[in-house]
């Protein structure tokens, strides 16, 4: 594995009434969290991948659905990727040195806690194309949905 990734089996509890689960804790966290974002995507949506040079780390989990996480070392070389969601309830902690994404295998809800809050007038995001010859045989599609900033990533 990647140094630095952690993967985190949520424990779910299930009943008729649905399901619950803890999703974070910071004490078992490298560091803590300080904001919490939410996104939709349809399938084929792949979004990434993002890197973030001062230091945001991100704790990714899916919530409905199944996603691909794919993270590229970018000092190594070296790839890691796991579908988690609905069939592998894991969250994970990705060091913002990575470049890190994810697909949308099926319509998902996707949680990602970060680091650092993000400054619009200063942001720490940067793009490594989606199909980069180290990390393109991992997605599930050869013809993903980008949004305008990812599909002109060089």
């Amino acid at each position: 594995m990647i140094e630095g990734i952690a993967r985190l089996p949520l424990r779910v509890f299930e009943d008729e009434r649905g399901w619950f689960c803890e999703l974070r804790r910071d004490s078992v966290l490298p560091k803590p969290m300080v904001q919490t974002n939410v996104s939709v995507s349809r399938a084929g949506v792949v979004r990434g991948l993002h890197f973030h040079e001062r230091g945001q780390d991100d704790l990714f989990a899916c919530l409905r659905g199944t996603a691909r996480v794919v993270v590229l070392d970018r000092q190594t070389g070296e790839t890691y990727t796991e579908d988690i969601g609905d069939e592998n309830r894991v969250a994970l902690y990705i060091p913002g040195r990575h470049a890190h994404g994810f697909e949308a295998i099926t319509d998902l809800l996707f949680v990602y806690h970060v680091t650092t809050e993000y400054d619009p007038d200063d942001p720490d995001e940067h793009t490594i194309p989606w199909n980069d010859p180290r990390v393109a045989h991992l997605w599930s599609t050869s013809s993903p949905i980008l949004s305008a900033r990812d599909a002109v990533a060089s």
